[in-house]
């Protein structure tokens, strides 16, 4: 469960500008992910989170460069915890993940920004991926494969 809500913690401080700990708490209770306070400072200090001036002077909370290669060793662990399975049909995969982690582990896929992957959405325990084409769909099954440690 920790892994699923500091994927999502990554994915909230992306997507909106979260200038404070309670903030991020709505964000997080809104997302079905019950925290206290005290839950999400520990968060914020495990993924090592900082704040920055946006561009309207205000701090918010970043992760950081996504180039920084502890942060896309996280993203690749979340893959590899919660990979179960993959399957291609022309440009989409189906992931099977273990119970519960299909949304933190979509989050970190789209999250390495591979140019290939067009977009996913998770369930409990299952990701479709939506991949730009036949051919691409086979690097990228290879690379999550790779990932996973099963690789062919």
């Amino acid at each position: 469960m920790k892994n699923a809500r500091h994927e999502m913690i990554l994915k909230l401080i992306r997507e909106h500008s979260v200038e404070t700990q309670e903030e991020l708490a709505q964000y997080l209770n809104e997302s079905g992910f019950c925290v206290t306070q005290a839950t999400v400072s520990r968060d914020i200090r495990q993924l090592q989170l900082r704040k920055i001036q946006g561009p309207d002077g205000r701090q918010r909370y970043t992760a950081g460069d996504k180039e920084d290669p502890d942060l896309a060793g996280r993203y690749k662990r979340v893959l590899r915890d919660s990979f179960v399975s993959l399957d291609v049909s022309v440009n989409i995969l189906v992931i099977h993940t273990v119970s519960g982690m299909a949304m933190a582990a979509a989050a970190a896929l789209d999250s390495l920004d591979w140019p290939e992957l067009l977009g996913s959405i998770a369930g409990d325990d299952t990701i479709l991926v939506v991949i730009r084409s036949p051919g691409d769909a086979g690097i990228v099954r290879e690379r999550i494969e790779e990932i996973a440690g099963r690789g062919m």
